[in-house]
């Protein structure tokens, strides 16, 4: 972690198709200075991935992490479930740019990958993009906004 990173508090989760990648994002997170907290699964027993994400995802809603990892087989599946909870921009990105970018136009709070397409080396990577990105606002802030604004009925005819 750089001096000017900040220290932020993670949530990872997974389902089975990705408990050995998360494990190893565990240990991944933490070496770069950040806290961790693991919302599971615990082991490779089949689980229904859509609570560990709806949990990470309210977690990061009420402020008690600042951003979330998820990974299942493919990152499809978290990213839907994440996306179910209002006020929550979950993001797939299975490249380094799609991640800063996630983070930087669309301030997405969680990030999803799937650990049937890519390795855990690059998984590494792309969660390093994700976690050294801040929203830029500038000619994104009106998109953001107007998400938000739809998200909360206000929009819905528009």
């Amino acid at each position: 972690m750089t001096a000017e990173t900040k220290k932020l508090r993670v949530a990872l989760g997974c389902d089975e198709a990705a408990y050995d990648m998360k494990q190893a994002m565990v240990e991944h997170v933490r070496s770069l200075g950040h806290e961790v907290e693991d919302f599971g699964t615990h082991n490779a027993e089949p689980v229904l991935y859509p609570d560990i994400a709806f949990a990470a995802a309210h977690a990061v809603k009420e402020g008690r992490v600042d951003r979330a990892i998820l990974i299942c087989g493919t990152g499809i599946g978290v990213a839907i479930s994440a996306n179910k909870v209002p006020g929550i921009r979950a993001a797939q990105a299975h490249d380094t740019y799609s991640a800063e970018r996630a983070r930087k136009s669309n301030d997405a709070q969680i990030l999803t990958m799937g650990a049937r397409v890519i390795g855990v080396e690059l998984a590494k990577k792309i969660a390093e993009s994700f976690l050294e990105s801040e929203f830029s606002g500038g000619g994104s802030q009106a998109k953001v906004d107007r998400i938000n604004e739809y998200e909360r009925g206000q929009g819905a005819n528009g």
